[in-house]
């Protein structure tokens, strides 16, 4: 049965491969939609008899269905992985998976905010209130060293060395590096470690290590709340459309590009493995090099309309 072939791959993904639970419910998600389709689409055959034409129909009706190219590509290597573990338990001869082309997906160039909105967001929470203390240190944390949200999240008092001006990161892969800290996030997050003395003395249960704090227990700050509450400075600061924490992060990198860093740097402060990520963001220089030229020379409208 399917059903029970599933079960038992994502058994080992969870067990053996010590895959997220988030992962596995992915995983299994879009395993268990191809196991529907199998049963709809020839009743009396089971899923490890699939031929590669079998899986073609599948990706054609998902398609038809509005399916886009990134999650059919998600599906595609869900498919793979589950036959290739039915391959290694002898189950199947072959990995149909394997003979399906990955869909091409768009590369859209990421959300990069300009210098003057960046320093207005920075300049939005205000000063007098804890919370406005906390979040114009995170704001300016993020800005000055271009991490992940989750990244941001894991933060430790300890982590942050004001005297030397360094932040030790922990990122993927529990990998660390330490990134420079610019003045005025090193500047925010002095102010933020006082406050911070009064809010854990309201809260005995406070965590003690962890460099921000929410106001309502003093719990460590969560990935989903620091999007929250960049949501909500965006509007407060009057940005007319949406900006995600890792529109931040591209906004970091775009910005010392344009300043003349170099790539490789670049690369070591993001944590990229492969310089080809860091390439990206190449694109929205020249991408803006285009529009200033357009605007500003003489002679680039010429002929026109």
């Amino acid at each position: 049965m399917a059903e029970d072939e599933i079960a038992s791959f994502l058994s080992y993904l969870a067990h053996v491969e010590r895959a997220s639970p988030h992962t596995v419910r992915g995983y299994g998600g879009d395993l268990r939609q191809l196991a529907a389709f199998a049963a709809a689409y020839d009743p009396g055959r089971d899923l490890t008899a699939f031929t590669p034409l079998d899986l073609r129909h599948f990706f054609v009706y998902l398609r038809e269905g509005g399916v886009g190219p990134r999650s059919l590509a998600r599906k595609l290597s869900s498919i793979r992985a589950l036959f290739r573990f039915l391959g290694r338990e002898e189950v199947v001869p072959a990995n149909p998976g394997e003979e399906i082309a990955t869909p091409k997906i768009p590369r859209k160039l990421p959300t990069v905010l300009s210098v003057d909105d960046m320093f207005a967001l920075l300049e939005t929470p205000p000063e007098g209130e804890p919370g406005g203390l906390r979040d114009r240190a995170w704001l300016e944390l993020f800005y000055s060293t271009g991490m992940r949200v989750s990244e941001l999240a894991g933060l430790d008092v300890a982590d942050v060395d004001l005297t030397e001006g360094l932040v030790r990161i922990r990122g993927k892969g529990k990998k660390e590096r330490v990134s420079p800290l610019g003045e005025r996030a090193g500047e925010a997050i002095t102010a933020w470690l006082d406050a911070r003395v009064a809010l854990r003395a309201r809260f005995p249960g406070a965590d003690p290590r962890a460099l921000f704090l929410n106001l309502r227990d003093g719990g460590r700050l969560t990935p989903r709340s620091l999007r929250s509450l960049l949501g909500k400075w965006i509007v407060k600061c009057g940005i007319l459309r949406k900006v995600s924490p890792h529109a931040l992060r591209h906004t970091f990198a775009t910005h010392l590009l344009d300043a003349g860093a170099d790539l490789r740097a670049i690369q070591e402060l993001l944590g990229h493995e492969n310089l080809s990520t860091t390439q990206r963001y190449t694109q929205v220089s020249t991408q803006k090099m285009v529009e200033v030229y357009d605007a500003a020379h003489p002679r680039a409208r010429a002929g026109k309309p």
